[in-house]
């Protein structure tokens, strides 16, 4: 077995697996779960082949199936990836529905000037006293005015100013992501989808529905956790808060504390 075939076959195999991912990429939609796991083993099976073709000297022959097995196992594996990750979206029948989580908040929370918007981790669900199944990572919204745009009337009361790595239970109402994409623009969907968040939503806290309980912190998240109190510490030490937001976003990266001026500054 020389060196330089096995090199060789390794290349050729890596440059298949590019492929693969490349053209799982392009499908419009994704196929059943067993047609992805069927390439899978395909590519395996094309692997040990190629390692048995190799010692009787297949060069040309090896390589051309390093080639296959490779496009088999990028199609098979970031199929397979795609399909579960699809299976955990958002039930189309819980949209809109009142869903008590209990979980944590998973990023640092982004303040403006309607509230605050935060990922968050589920750890549990229920609809109606019934565990429901929902994604695992949302992006939600605290206001400070009214509870949601135009469909709730409802006043709520202002988020109690949220920390990465606190554990909350409150209720929420979540839809599935959506956004434009433009021609050359930003995709908002698909850099939800690459963040895995696959619902947003809003935190229901006006006067008719459950208080939201802060159950402590868990530790989680010890970066934002840090970043967030290197800006708050800064927005306490300069008087100026147009100064302390440009400080934030260039020390710690928290954007949200810049304002309209402060931004056109930075850029």
């Amino acid at each position: 077995m020389k060196p330089d075939a096995m090199g060789h076959r390794g290349f050729v195999l890596l440059a298949g697996w590019v492929l693969g991912v490349g053209l799982q990429l392009q499908q419009a939609a994704l196929w059943p779960v067993r047609g992805y796991a069927v390439l899978l083993l395909a590519g395996v099976m094309g692997v040990v082949g190629g390692a048995v073709l190799l010692r009787a000297r297949k060069t040309s022959v090896v390589l051309a199936l390093a080639l296959l097995a490779g496009a088999c196992l990028g199609v098979g594996l970031t199929g397979l990836r795609a399909a579960h990750f699809a299976s955990r979206a958002l039930d189309p029948a819980l949209q809109g529905l009142d869903i008590e989580v209990t979980g944590r908040v998973a990023s640092l929370p982004q303040r403006g000037a309607q509230g605050e918007r935060f990922e968050f981790v589920v750890e549990s669900a229920r609809h109606a006293g019934l565990a429901v199944h929902i994604p695992e990572r949302l992006q939600l919204g605290w206001t400070n005015g009214f509870a949601a745009p135009i469909e709730s009337a409802t006043r709520s009361s202002a988020s109690p100013g949220l920390r990465a790595g606190d554990r909350w239970r409150f209720q929420v109402r979540l839809r599935s992501p959506h956004g434009n994409a433009n021609p050359h623009g930003f995709d908002r969907e698909r850099w939800l989808w690459e963040q895995g968040i696959q619902a947003t939503g809003y935190v229901r806290s006006g006067p008719r529905d459950p208080v939201p309980e802060r159950l402590g912190h868990t530790g989680w998240h010890p970066l934002d956790t840090l970043r967030q109190a290197v800006s708050e510490r800064i927005g306490e030490r300069v008087a100026d808060s147009r100064s302390a937001g440009v400080l934030a976003a260039l020390v710690v990266g928290d954007q949200s504390a810049i304002v309209v001026l402060g931004k056109r500054v930075v850029r």
